[in-house]
């Protein structure tokens, strides 16, 4: 199955919920990165975060970016997403390594342990949108939930998770987040919260065979769910041979004359995809003629 996303309403519009699968999403983050368990885990969460809040967004050219600053060993995490469910990211030590503090857990909170989560909203306006909180867990999930409500004033839930197969490569990985709209009742906020207080984790349902749409489904039986539309999510970088040459024209001739010098090609690497690219001597000598 390919990752994909829906999104729906429930309760006569009271409730709106976004669910996505991502497996592909984050051993494709896993094997390009070359992850550990805890940095794979805890950078599939941030992408499948993306991959809803990026849908959340009205425009086609919209970015989103969601970026944690932390103490953890684990240092930060960059995600981007768009409105069509393609995401990228990169986790700053991919090589992070902790004891479990629970059997079968990875510690993901630990690695990230104090931190800011940072919303960036870059609509077309001459400055974008950023909204800050302060890291609560570290399990990322609960740090949106509390980012929602605090900075959008948005009474949110938000679950994630990614399982792992016993040779380190991602069993399944997805989430969900359900939001209360403006004018919902206090019944439907105190029923909803009855409702995700005892849900499975969302790793457990999808590790039971059940898929996005059967879980938000079952969430809100009774609650007359619609789906009003699914679209395919994936990891996607723009980065390019020609963008990274124009990179590169942008350094300083002294910069530039210093490479040629030394006799050597430079490779660049792709943060987001890991994706190298290489220039030989010769090619740094036309950019500078080109640029120059």
């Amino acid at each position: 199955m390919s990752d994909y996303m829906i999104r729906g309403t429930a309760k006569d519009g009271e409730i709106r919920f976004f669910g996505a699968f991502t497996k592909d999403t984050a051993e494709y983050a896993r094997r390009a990165h070359e992850l550990s368990p805890i940095a794979a885990a805890a950078l599939g969460r941030l992408l499948t975060a993306g991959a809803m809040m990026g849908a959340m967004m009205k425009n086609d050219d919209d970015l989103l970016t969601l970026k944690i600053d932390c103490d953890g060993p684990i240092k930060g995490l960059v995600v981007t997403a768009d409105p069509k469910g393609r995401v990228k990211g990169y986790v700053r030590n991919p090589d992070v390594v902790l004891p479990s503090k629970k059997p079968g857990k990875l510690n993901v909170g630990d690695a990230l342990d104090l931190g800011v989560l940072s919303v960036i909203r870059d609509v077309g306006l001459k400055e974008p949108y950023v909204g800050q909180t302060i890291l609560q867990t570290g399990e990322i999930a609960e740090d949106l939930t509390y980012y929602f409500a605090t900075s959008e004033q948005t009474p949110s839930s938000v679950a994630l998770g990614v399982l792992f197969e016993k040779d380190g490569t991602v069993k399944t990985a997805g989430g969900f987040i359900v939001q209360v709209m403006p004018g919902a009742s206090d019944e439907t906020l105190t029923e909803l919260e009855e409702r995700l207080t005892a849900l499975k984790p969302v790793t457990t349902l999808l590790d039971e065979g059940k898929t996005i749409e059967a879980i938000l489904t079952e969430l809100f039986d009774g609650m007359e769910p619609e789906i009003l539309d699914r679209m395919p999510v994936a990891f996607v970088c723009n980065c390019s041979r020609e963008k990274t040459e124009e990179m590169l024209s942008a350094l300083s001739k002294a910069d530039l004359q210093e490479m040629i010098d030394e006799g050597k090609e430079i490779e660049v690497v792709c943060h987001f995809c890991s994706k190298k690219y290489v220039f030989p001597v010769e090619e740094l000598s036309e950019i500078m003629k080109k640029h120059g």
